[in-house]
């Protein structure tokens, strides 16, 4: 039998409407089971686009599921925001309630100046739990990743009884994982001279460091989009927020400190926790992730090869994880609460 193309189009367009009407994702090579990827039969959720007032700064933020849905809250990390969660949403949003803010200073939310402002962790911390509250999410998943480790574990040690479980992704709470990429911050953490803030200026907040950070320890450079430091670097080519960056480059050394309070509340309240971690991330290297396993016994704990940005090499992978994990550890926990009272 002959096709022509235009029977041809017919059948790629008669398929395409079947896998939208199904929510079908194809399986790619290799996905041989449907949990290591994104699940196979699912409602297609839109994610929206939102902005919301918190005492006076504007936060942009991304939304998407059932309102009633248990809620997973998505921590950027520098130099980055809400955009890099822009796939593993949809992959989420079918049973989840997700909620992805992007920090002052950072993707679309507002940039107030640093008088205008107090660019701290301590702050961001505090614009984070205020935006929760505005938007009625009394409990919710935590993803923490790079910056959004500091912010969450902050949110986690004040309020334990809010979470339900953490999703950890090269986000670190020990100083084993503060190695060599860390001494000239750790020098402008001592120091804090117009000379150490150049070193970091011109060492970190630049395309080509921006790109590394995407790029160092993939498995195939060649497949990360460069849209990914595109877009981040046009946001911090800003006037003015290359200084809020050296600001927070400084109150990162605040974190460390806090290490202690943060393992004290691992060890203590023991949340259901996933590990999705990049073993080749030369920021947050493997070292972070492994003391995990002293405070959480049951942690699960997947070392991936990939670097720094793992949703932009695995993320198929991770989404897969993450479904696996919070429907046993989240939705399962709560069918099952009824019948135990």
């Amino acid at each position: 039998m002959t096709i022509n193309n235009r029977t041809l189009t017919q059948i790629v367009l008669a398929t395409a409407a079947i896998a939208f009407a199904w929510g079908a994702t194809p399986l790619k090579a290799g996905d041989s089971n449907p949990k290591e990827g994104a699940q196979t039969m699912r409602s297609a959720q839109p994610t929206l686009h939102k902005t919301l007032d918190v005492d006076g700064v504007e936060i942009f933020y991304r939304e998407a599921g059932p309102q009633e849905a248990p809620t997973v809250l998505l921590l950027h990390g520098f130099p980055t925001s809400s955009h890099m969660f822009r796939n593993l949403i949809p992959q989420l949003s079918d049973r989840f309630h997700v909620l992805a803010p992007d920090y002052p200073g950072f993707g679309a939310s507002a940039m107030p100046s640093l008088d205008e402002f107090e660019y701290s962790f301590d702050n961001l911390a505090r614009v984070v739990e205020r935006f929760l509250e505005i938007k009625g999410v009394e409990s919710y998943t935590v993803y923490l990743m790079d910056y959004g480790a500091p912010v969450g574990f902050r949110l986690a040690a004040a309020h334990p009884e809010r979470i339900e479980a953490l999703l950890i992704q090269n986000g670190n709470a020990y100083d084993e994982g503060l190695r060599e990429f860390w001494k000239p911050i750790k020098a402008y953490w001592k120091d804090k001279t117009p000379d150490n803030a150049k070193t970091l200026r011109d060492a970190l907040l630049t395309i080509a460091a921006t790109k590394w950070q995407y790029t160092h320890g993939v498995r195939q450079p060649e497949a990360i989009s460069p849209d990914n430091w595109f877009h981040d670097q046009y946001l911090l080519d800003r006037p003015g927020n290359k200084d809020i960056q050296l600001e927070l480059f400084y109150s990162y050394g605040t974190n460390p400190a806090l290490y202690p309070e943060w393992q004290a509340y691992l060890r203590e309240h023991q949340p259901p926790t996933l590990i999705t971690w990049g073993k080749n991330d030369y920021i947050f290297p493997v070292e972070g992730a492994l003391p995990y396993q002293r405070d959480l016994p049951d942690v699960e704990m997947h070392l991936l090869d990939a670097g720094h940005f793992v949703l932009e090499d695995q993320g198929e992978k991770v989404a897969g994880l993450i479904r696996d994990f919070l429907e046993r550890k989240v939705l399962d926990r709560d069918a099952a609460a009824p019948a135990a009272e």
